[in-house]
């Protein structure tokens, strides 16, 4: 049985959806975003909520995914996801190069130029250590964001990298017999 799915979306003024097959288009203040909807899945509006019903049990499976999908546009669309990075270690960082590419300097011996999917936006604070992405898909933002942190993960011996801001990193001992 889906909790999840049994929760209604609330539906804030201003927003509009539409099924169309499989997909269900929701548009916002922000723009516009669409979301993949189950077979055997339907939407249905009561009262500025937005519910998600299944036509039977053996759809449960995917009945909460369908829910989370259609709620993470719906916010989306209204107040926008963002991710932050912090990029650590002497002479690393980043300068936008236009509007779609982010330029990385981060040790090797060429600068990385990461192209912006369209709808993502990047902003740089003025120390070029400090990235915000964001925009109203909440898949794609989190895609550019673990592709911009693999072009140097976090080194757990020396710290350095591109790292999700607030994130944990345990530090490692290097060679026992240096001292």
């Amino acid at each position: 049985m889906s909790r999840i799915g049994k929760k209604p979306i609330p539906l804030p003024a201003g927003v509009k959806y539409k099924v169309e097959g499989n997909t269900v288009l929701v548009e916002g203040p922000k723009g516009k975003v669409s979301a993949l909807v189950a077979e055997g899945i339907s939407l249905r509006s009561d009262g500025g909520h937005l519910l998600v019903e299944r036509v039977s049990d053996d759809r449960a499976a995917v009945h909460g995914l369908t829910r989370a999908l259609v709620s993470n546009a719906v916010e989306g669309v209204t107040k926008g996801w963002k991710k932050e990075l912090d990029i650590v270690g002497i002479g690393y960082r980043a300068e936008t190069k236009g509007k779609s590419t982010v330029v990385f300097t981060l040790g090797y011996s060429h600068p990385i130029e990461f192209p912006l999917p369209a709808g993502i936006e990047v902003a740089i604070d003025p120390k070029q250590t400090h990235l915000t992405i964001s925009g109203v898909d909440r898949q794609k933002v989190g895609q550019v964001a673990a592709d911009m942190r693999a072009l140097r993960k976090p080194d757990p011996y020396k710290n350095k990298g591109v790292r999700y801001s607030g994130e944990r990193l345990k530090k490692k001992a290097g060679k026992t017999g240096a001292k």
